[in-house]
């Protein structure tokens, strides 16, 4: 007997038709859909403010409508994360649906993430809540808290299937809990089969992201077809916890060991993946072609989840604005000096902001084509007084029209001053964070599963240490000849943001191309490739059981995504950049390279 699980959405703003693709496009038992990020928060934390019944992904009601009549007739559950800031809101507004529909359903929903109250409380008991990558604790923080939500489990759905509901609205559960907890209802697991559900948490990782595991940002999507409209992934899951990765048939792009590889790789740190229910070892996972557009994952090993819980914390940061000259033609740089010279003189001084940022893009060679002439200058601001980056600043840009470089050019009118959150992660112990499901009037306590403190600080049996390689004999340089070609010749990479830092994974087809990368690809190596990483603490963790190293790169995106400046907030080009660098590789190795350059 096998779960077929689908995913219908990665992220607030996915693909609308997608729930009602996965409905129609073939069997499934339950359908999930991820709509929340830390940026994601924030989004909702605005709408609640402007109205209080708000909170929640809009989106889903709308989903829900085209749905709803298929999924009860058909028997197939429905499990959302679109709850966020306020899933008793969404659940009543999913019961509307139903009503106007004339339809008899089932709703429930989760709650006891949001510890927004409870803060002054728990810090009175002794929690810190110190910030994990600076250890500060969060008393020391003089700014407004806006909104605080630990990351829940997956036994909450559990009890929520068991009780008979159709729909679980969820709200700031851990991505992979969407599959923990269907699969957990529907095998009775128990809660120290440590193994079957780390199992569930590698599927729910390959799944969150929706496209991603069927070629979406896929560093060979040259030879994926149909990626103009990708299906959604389905994980297979057995009673045993292991799985096989597919998609509905006659979809778009495809699932491979190498698109498993790379989402599977996307927003991690450690080999050992904590969740609130288990802590999934990473380096345990085997991949396996299963057959065309069929990957199955198996032998994953579990552990107890840490006694603590993770803290998605935001506070208001304030205020930030930014304008983008068009350069074009001779004297480019010269161009650009006189804009930051005319344009931070007028304000008083660069050192009159919180902080600044400049960045210069160029489009194409000035000789190629007027459109393909230009570059961007972006001139970035951030501070806490509104009145410094709003018009005052964007008006500055415009004032000098007339009176700069010749060729003047914005790419769209001056704007106001946008408030920003900054977010704070940190950890709670999970005793201190309720659970609670609220089905046809009732609540049902649930709770949390007993964590073992500590981990051994160092690499357990068979698990790569940070910087190191893995265990078994040392891996040592080719002495084979090398030929200067980009790094993306052999080598796939996927990245992302990891709160303010980023995540980088790199793999390679064949175990030939691993022993190079391992020994090559050092976090020196690194730095050396990327020059915004040279001053920065950088871990390295092999994971040769995925052919694959992944690296993190602390501080690399200053106070995370919704307070950046940076052109890319979320590092998501990063692994595409580090491709590009030409390195010495084996010629060997690029014999069989995917595209040699």
């Amino acid at each position: 007997m096998t779960l077929r699980i689908a995913n219908c959405s990665g992220f607030y703003g996915d693909r609308l038709s997608a729930a009602r693709e996965m409905v129609e496009g073939g069997p499934i038992d339950v359908l999930t859909g991820d709509y929340l990020a830390e940026l994601t928060l924030m989004i909702l934390h605005r709408d609640r403010h402007d109205d209080p019944g708000l909170g929640y992904a809009k989106t889903f009601p709308l989903q829900l409508r085209q749905i709803a009549a298929t999924c009860l007739e058909r028997g197939i559950k429905i499990v959302v994360n679109a709850g966020g800031l306020n899933p008793a809101g969404c659940a009543e507004a999913c019961r509307a649906v139903y009503e106007q529909l004339g339809l008899e359903a089932r709703v429930a929903h989760v709650e006891g993430d949001d510890l927004l109250a409870a803060l002054p409380d728990l810090q009175a008991r002794g929690e810190r809540l110190e910030h994990l990558d600076r250890g500060d604790a969060l008393d020391t923080l003089d700014s407004e808290v806006l909104s605080a939500n630990a990351y829940l489990g997956g036994w909450g759905i559990a009890k929520a299937l068991e009780l008979g509901a159709d729909l679980v609205i969820c709200p700031r559960v851990t991505d992979a809990s969407l599959v923990v907890g269907p699969a957990a209802w529907r095998f009775g697991w128990a809660r120290d089969d440590w193994d079957r559900l780390a199992s569930a948490v590698v599927a729910g990782h390959v799944l969150e992201c929706g496209p991603q595991a069927t070629g979406g940002n896929y560093s060979f999507f040259r030879q994926v077809e149909g990626l103009e409209r990708p299906g959604f992934p389905i994980a297979e899951i057995a009673a045993d916890g292991s799985f096989t990765i597919t998609k509905h048939p006659g979809t778009g792009g495809e699932v491979s060991v190498g698109t498993v590889t790379a989402q599977l790789l996307y927003e991690i740190a450690s080999p050992r993946y904590e969740n609130p229910d288990v802590t999934a070892r990473f380096d345990t996972i085997q991949l396996t072609a299963d057959g065309p557009d069929r990957v199955r994952g198996h032998g994953v090993q579990g552990e107890p989840p840490s006694p603590t819980t993770k803290v998605c914390i935001n506070y208001r940061g304030g205020f930030k604005n930014s304008i983008t000259f068009l350069l074009t033609g001779l004297d480019v740089e010269e161009k650009a000096k006189l804009v930051e010279d005319t344009v931070w003189a007028s304000l008083g001084g660069r050192e009159q902001f919180a902080e600044t940022h400049v960045s210069r893009h160029r489009a194409g060679e000035a000789s190629s084509s007027v459109e393909e002439s230009f570059s961007f200058l972006t001139l970035a601001v951030k501070d806490p007084d509104p009145k410094k980056v709003g018009r005052r600043f964007s008006g500055a840009a415009v004032e000098i029209a007339l009176a700069t470089y010749p060729g003047f050019n914005l790419t769209a009118p001056p704007g106001k001053e946008r408030p920003f959150g900054v977010y704070w992660p940190a950890l709670v112990s999970s005793e201190a964070v309720p659970h609670r499901v609220v089905f046809e009037g009732e609540v049902y306590e649930i709770p949390h599963t007993p964590g073992k403190s500590p981990h051994p600080p160092a690499a357990a049996p068979g698990l790569p240490s940070p910087g190191g390689a893995a265990t078994g004999p040392p891996l040592t340089p080719s002495r084979e000849r090398g030929r200067l070609n980009p790094l993306g010749s052999i080598c796939g990479a996927r990245s992302g943001d990891k709160g303010g830092n980023a995540n980088l994974g790199v793999w390679v087809e064949s175990d030939a191309g691993y022993e190079w990368l391992a020994a090559f690809l050092t976090t020196e190596q690194l730095r050396e490739l990327i020059p915004e990483a040279r001053d920065l603490e950088v871990d390295r963790y092999p994971l040769p059981n995925l052919r694959a190293l992944n690296f993190v790169l602390r501080g690399f995106l200053g106070d995370g995504v919704a307070a950046s400046l940076a052109t890319d907030a979320q590092a998501k080009g990063l692994g595409e950049y580090l491709r590009a660098r030409e390195v010495p590789i084996p010629v060997s190795l690029l014999h069989s390279a995917r595209r040699v350059y």
